[in-house]
């Protein structure tokens, strides 16, 4: 078993880790880029295909916002308490696990934007994963996504908490028009924005083929779904997908950072 985590707003890496049971290989492929536009990487990934505290594997994207530095301190620091309160986390129920953290983050960048006026607004976005026994649990507070992508769809399973995606739920705007909105960057829940914050879970059954995909959105606002589907589901590694998802983005005009971890979960299974 190879054992390997990751914190990451630069860079890239391939995990491989054997999960419980010794039944099945998990492989997960990460990736950062500061885009074509920005002059600071403001996404942060974490990755473990190992045992975080009670959760067999974890799996987090955040998309900071805010000023100067505070969108990349939000981002980072969100991530890095998230997985501390997971690891000493006593619970064993992943949706208590998973909403502990995230308050708990929530209330830590809330404390430090208080404390330092340099940090006042800051805020993130996160979206989070864990896998068991085929079962994908998914938390999720603003517009970064998880997708379940197949050979034949590719389904967005969060639902971005954002002005324009309100706007499509009304059908006041179709989705192509919500892609190019001008206020399409408008989110109505962030990590430090109010003292709670309200999270979504969802929970999924994973099936042979399937690929799963968390993202922040700048990916998803340079590429339409369906190319997604058709990247991922091209022949060739992880890494291989991981950074043809990056380089399309930016070749689609790169307006902002971009993170992407590609999880396959059934990698090397064993007959």
């Amino acid at each position: 078993m190879l054992f390997c985590y990751l914190y990451a707003n630069i860079g890239k890496c391939e995990i491989v880790g054997r999960c419980a049971g010794g039944i099945a290989v998990l492989r997960a492929f990460s990736i950062t880029d500061i885009g074509k536009r920005r002059k600071l990487n403001q996404d942060y990934v974490f990755v473990s295909v190992c045992p975080v505290g009670n959760l067999p594997n974890v799996f987090i994207v955040a998309d900071g916002m805010g000023g100067h530095n505070a969108g990349d301190y939000a981002s980072k620091n969100t991530v890095r308490m998230m997985e501390q309160q997971i690891r000493e986390s006593v619970q064993t129920e992943t949706v208590a696990i998973l909403d502990n953290a995230i308050q708990e983050a929530n209330a830590y960048i809330r404390g430090m934007a208080q404390e330092n006026e340099n940090l006042y607004g800051m805020g993130t976005t996160v979206v989070a994963a864990t896998l068991r026994d085929n079962v994908l649990q998914v938390a999720n507070v603003g517009d970064s996504r998880l997708y379940i992508i197949d050979e034949k769809e590719i389904r967005q399973i969060t639902r971005d908490h954002s002005l324009v995606e309100e706007m499509v739920r009304m059908g006041g705007i179709d989705r192509r028009t919500a892609r190019i909105h001008p206020d399409k960057n408008i989110i109505t829940r962030a990590i430090g924005a109010l003292d709670t914050v309200e999270v979504d879970f969802f929970h999924v059954d994973l099936f042979d083929g399937d690929m799963v995909l968390l993202c922040s959105d700048g990916l998803t606002n340079m590429l339409e779904d369906e190319e997604i589907r058709k990247i991922v589901g091209k022949s060739g590694t992880l890494s291989e997908k991981g950074e043809e998802l990056v380089r399309a983005a930016n070749d689609n005009g790169g307006r902002d950072n971009i993170a992407v971890i590609l999880i396959d979960p059934f990698a090397g299974q064993e007959q």
